[in-house]
């Protein structure tokens, strides 16, 4: 479904991936993890155009990313949840999912799009006309997860969605994750809490130095603490 083949960034003079080659297939969950600073929030980004300076191939569906816009991007069925959430300041939970809307397909209609988020998230359901950011920080997290759904995205990629949360959110959002592989959408998520990503995702990825060092099913990475301690210890 996503396939990374020799992907190089750069910000500014340091490069920080370094032929990075991995795939996400179809209907599953990949962890993509390894210590701060390993490039994973990179990858990340490079996948949806928001490093300028990369080299390499990544492709969605068989389509060439590299060169379309962030936009063009997300319009191919790409969501994105970043670590800061972007949360806008001065809207309420509606007008924030109303942005992810903006460049979703026109066959998508928003009064449809917003109960099936209600139904999905019940706390935000609770909360559409409050200001967003006077949310917890468990509830603007699913509020960033429900405005990359919105648009019904064939992927989505998560970036630490699990840091800061208390850890009844967290254990509900696991859930949530669980329930949109169902559903059929593919995650690729971001992740420090490594027991929790693994007991989550159906395959493991891990990387350092913004190379891929290691990848088997999440099952095989779980029972191994050795290559957990010497990749993923903080």
């Amino acid at each position: 479904m996503l396939e990374i083949d020799g992907l190089d960034a750069w910000y500014g003079a340091s490069h920080v991936l370094h032929g990075l080659t991995f795939a996400v297939c179809e209907g599953e969950i990949l962890a993509l993890i390894g210590r701060n600073g390993a490039g994973k929030t990179t990858t990340m980004k490079a996948v949806m155009g928001l490093i300028p300076k990369v080299g390499g191939r990544v492709r969605f569906l068989g389509q060439d990313l590299l060169g379309r816009p962030a936009h063009g991007r997300f319009s191919l069925g790409l969501g994105y949840v970043p670590e800061d959430r972007r949360i806008v300041p001065g809207l309420t939970v509606r007008e924030n999912l109303k942005l992810g809307l903006l460049r979703a397909p026109s066959t998508i209609r928003e009064g449809s799009a917003i109960a099936e988020i209600a139904e999905t998230f019940p706390r935000l359901a609770e909360r559409l006309d409050q200001v967003a950011v006077t949310m917890s920080g468990g509830e603007q997290q699913m509020l960033a997860i429900a405005r990359a759904l919105i648009s019904r995205p064939k992927l989505i990629l998560l970036d630490e969605p699990s840091e800061g949360i208390m850890p009844v959110l967290v254990e509900e959002m696991g859930g949530l994750f669980v329930s949109l592989r169902e559903r059929g959408v593919t995650l690729l998520l971001v992740e420090q809490n490594v027991e929790w990503a693994l007991n989550l995702a159906d395959r493991a990825v891990i990387i350092d130095q913004g190379v891929v060092v290691h990848e088997s099913s999440a099952a095989i990475l779980r029972a191994d603490s050795e290559i957990q301690d010497r990749y993923c210890a903080v």
